[in-house]
């Protein structure tokens, strides 16, 4: 009797290598960074079900509806950041083009038909019960799109030129234009952040890193000079030089923001007890001002914790981008960290009242679908930076 030995112990032999592989993938993977990420959305998750609770007294248990939604955004945007970290860096460079150009449509289709205005600020497409916001997807693809512009130098040159940085601004106007007409102050600032700093790093020539800064200067000085604000802009930025002086009316949220915070004390009054939350107090707290909860109920212990957890995701993305050989995923990189520094800087700020109030979420904590997946597809891009540019091929 002949038996065939080689047959069932190939696909053995397979399997095995299979396992192998995806081991080898999993350690190459930012555990650390990838530890912090998920510890700010487990954290942010706890906030934005104290956060939704009805405050009429009744069990957190009796009002889950939120933290379900919630928790189901994060598991899809997880799922879509380890998809993304699988693919080779270079394999998602091929597409930017085509990613660019499809946020620049999301960003038109708000002013048509589809488009819905929400919080003042027309930057939704509504169609049935699904909401989507453009903007945020907008700087994933302003982060991929800068880097492959200055991080990709033509034959022969070693650093971006002129007409590239030309280019890179001419790829910033266009959303940028979209998003202020919107209006959505906010965002528009975080993609001139991360046009700055991908820029400051991409060693293009120092006269236009300067020109950027001094041009940004004069925007913001004639702005002023010529009274370009809308009344409620000027508003926000009268409450931050005088929070006092209207805390009725402009200055309320600030007011509100801070008295939430300072209750919390060192420990907090405790998740779920915080008084200044559950009654309602303080407005768009699973979202905007998801910090004041933070404040308010876990205290400054807790809300140190969300600052050093913010800064390890900083730290690890910007160590990723020191290792990187070329400087298109070195970028990559810099655009996002650039892009969450800003964002968080911004939104911590504007909960404890030392920043004007903005609408900015905080990145991996706030409330919001199409953020927390713009937030976990940067750092899939990141993830995959770290495996390439290491020499590990999945």
């Amino acid at each position: 009797m002949i038996t065939n030995m080689g047959g069932p112990t190939r696909p053995r032999r397979d399997f095995g290598r299979a396992l192998s592989t995806a081991a080898g993938g999993a350690r190459r993977l930012d555990w650390v960074l990838i530890s912090a990420v998920l510890a700010l959305g487990g954290i942010g998750s706890l906030l934005v079900w104290s956060a939704t609770l009805p405050g009429d007294g009744s069990s957190p248990l009796e009002s889950t509806d939120q933290l379900v939604r919630h928790l189901a955004h994060l598991g899809v945007a997880l799922v879509a950041c380890l998809l993304l970290a699988s693919m080779d860096y270079r394999t998602v460079r091929a597409y930017v083009p085509i990613v660019y150009l499809l946020t620049v449509v999301g960003l038109i289709l708000v002013i048509t038909p589809l488009g819905a205005v929400i919080n003042g600020s027309r930057g939704w497409i509504v169609v049935g019960g699904f909401q989507f916001q453009p903007s945020e997807l907008a700087k994933v693809g302003l982060v991929l799109a800068l880097a492959t512009l200055l991080g990709e130098p033509r034959d022969g040159e070693t650093r971006p030129m002129t007409r590239d940085v030309l280019f890179a601004l001419l790829v910033l106007v266009v959303p940028l234009v979209l998003v202020v007409f919107q209006p959505d102050l906010g965002t528009s600032l975080v993609l001139v952040a991360i046009f700055l700093g991908v820029l400051a790093l991409s060693k293009a020539p120092v006269i236009w890193v300067a020109s950027m800064l001094a041009s940004g200067a004069v925007a913001v000085f004639a702005v002023l000079w010529f009274d370009l604000l809308e009344p409620y802009q000027v508003q926000r930025i009268a409450t931050l030089m005088d929070p006092a002086a209207d805390p009725q009316g402009a200055g309320y949220n600030s007011a509100q923001a801070l008295i939430a915070v300072g209750s919390g004390g060192f420990d907090g009054t405790g998740l779920f007890q915080g008084e200044q939350t559950h009654g309602r107090f303080v407005p768009e707290q699973h979202t905007d001002f998801i910090f004041t909860v933070a404040g308010e109920e876990l205290g400054f212990v807790g809300a140190a914790a969300i600052i050093i957890l913010f800064v390890v995701v900083l730290w690890r993305i910007l160590r990723i981008a020191q290792g990187c050989e070329l400087p298109y995923p070195r970028l990559l990189c810099v655009g996002t960290a650039a892009w969450f520094g800003f964002q968080g800087f911004v939104n911590i700020g504007m909960g404890l009242g030392l920043l004007p109030v903005t609408g900015l979420p905080l990145p991996f904590v706030s409330y919001g679908g199409t953020a927390i997946l713009a937030n976990m597809l940067a750092v899939g891009l990141v993830l995959g930076v770290n495996s390439r540019d290491r020499g590990f091929e999945f």
